[in-house]
């Protein structure tokens, strides 16, 4: 039995900016992502090696979370396209239509809900799979038990493939992109601090807290090592700040869901599922399903 977490908002960028042929609903509106995402699903769903038998896909909707009031220049909503927008509850009910468990995050983020899912039910399956490329949910990997997996370049990365790539342990996350920083969700880390510098001196002490203020003190030094040290040392609170930032919570509210058993996936619901369709036109999808739901 494994559990499968999937990012959503993930998969619906990703479909929005593919290279598939646009798709229009017969009313007109734009409604390609939600038909990307519904076809990667189904490929999840239908797949033989990964044997889905609970799953759930959490969404970010509306973008803003309560780490906005923390920091003004966290990621927001400005800048997504109108006709992704407008598909933000859409795709959601396209997901429920396949009979998917989802998960509407209001003031957390779907990274939350995954990291949330990952810790509490570990220990009732034989291994949870965070189906998303970000580098923020390596810090919930453990061992081989809980693995990040990269559908489009076919990866799978456990403990060790986290610290090989990242230069760090999952635990230590955090503190590597408070120091180098995260583009993607708008937190801008120390000046100086790259990627290797940061992973260099997290190898030696783990976490911002047991960092040296000087740098004559550590027993790891990348280049610069004394300007970093300087730099940390006058922005501490500022990289304390930005791991929290970057910290998933592990105990966001999961709508509906009280138990794994809820988030067995027992087949698409054949009248639903084709209702769905023919509303937003999507005939070829209609045949696509291999198990329907008794």
């Amino acid at each position: 039995m494994r559990l499968h977490l999937v990012d959503g908002t993930y998969e619906l960028y990703r479909a929005h900016y593919s290279p598939r042929p646009g798709t229009t609903a017969p009313d007109g509106r734009d409604v390609k992502a939600t038909a990307g995402v519904m076809d990667s699903l189904l490929a999840l769903l239908h797949d033989e090696t990964e044997a889905v038998t609970h799953v759930a896909v959490a969404f970010d909707n509306p973008i803003r979370s309560f780490r906005n009031a923390l920091f003004a220049g966290y990621k927001g909503d400005e800048g997504v396209p109108p006709e992704l927008r407008a598909q933000f509850d859409l795709v959601e009910q396209a997901v429920e239509a396949l009979g998917v468990r989802v998960w509407s995050m209001k003031d957390h983020e779907a990274d939350d809900a995954l990291a949330t899912a990952a810790a509490r039910w570990a220990g009732e399956v034989e291994q949870v799979r965070l189906l998303t490329p970000d580098k923020d949910l390596g810090q919930c990997v453990r061992g081989q038990h809980v693995v990040q997996v990269d559908r489009r370049q076919q990866k799978v990365m456990d403990a060790e493939a986290v610290k090989a790539k990242l230069g760090v342990a999952p635990e230590s996350v955090p503190d590597l992109l408070a120091l180098m920083g995260d583009d993607a969700d708008g937190i801008p880390g120390l000046p100086g601090f790259g990627a290797k510098g940061a992973a260099t001196v997290l190898q030696a002490y783990g976490h911002l807290e047991a960092i040296p203020d000087s740098a004559a003190e550590w027993t790891a030094k990348p280049r610069g090592a004394d300007k970093l040290a300087a730099t940390l040392k006058a922005h501490r609170e500022d990289a304390r700040l930005y791991r929290t930032l970057a910290t998933l919570v592990e105990d966001a509210p999961l709508p509906g869901t009280a138990s794994l058993a809820d988030l067995e996936w027992k087949g698409v619901p054949e009248a639903r599922f084709k209702a769905f369709c023919e509303g937003l036109g999507l005939k070829s999808l209609q045949r696509r399903p291999k198990r329907w739901a008794a």
